[in-house]
């Protein structure tokens, strides 16, 4: 502490920690904003982190309507997850990985199955 202002010094006064569950919570939110046609009946993103020091490894499970183009989804969870986790949580993302759970086709009944 010095003297004069009786403030404590930036380097004493200790560290933020963000929860792994929060960085996942934000994870999970941003992959949901990301997909364009979520499925009605899908389920929501579900993301995994794993945090050392100021960088989140992300793992993000989802489902996707089929048809689309899963690549072009998969890219723009990428993206946006590790955008949204480094402005709100102030953390790099070296990776964020995509799994896609399941497929709903568009159709619904006997026309959507195969034979």
């Amino acid at each position: 502490m010095t003297a004069v202002t009786g403030r404590v010094a930036a380097a004493e006064r200790g560290e933020t920690r963000i929860a792994d569950r929060v960085v996942a919570k934000i994870a999970a939110q941003a992959a949901k904003e990301a997909v364009d046609h979520p499925p009605p009946n899908g389920a929501s993103p579900r993301a995994t982190v794993t945090v050392h020091r100021a960088a989140a490894r992300v793992r993000v499970s989802l489902e996707l309507g089929y048809p689309c183009d899963i690549g072009r989804q998969c890219g723009a969870v990428r993206s946006r997850v590790a955008q949204r986790v480094t402005s709100l949580a102030g953390m790099e993302v070296p990776e964020v990985a995509v799994q896609v759970e399941r497929l709903h086709p568009a159709t619904g009944g006997a026309q959507g199955r195969i034979r």
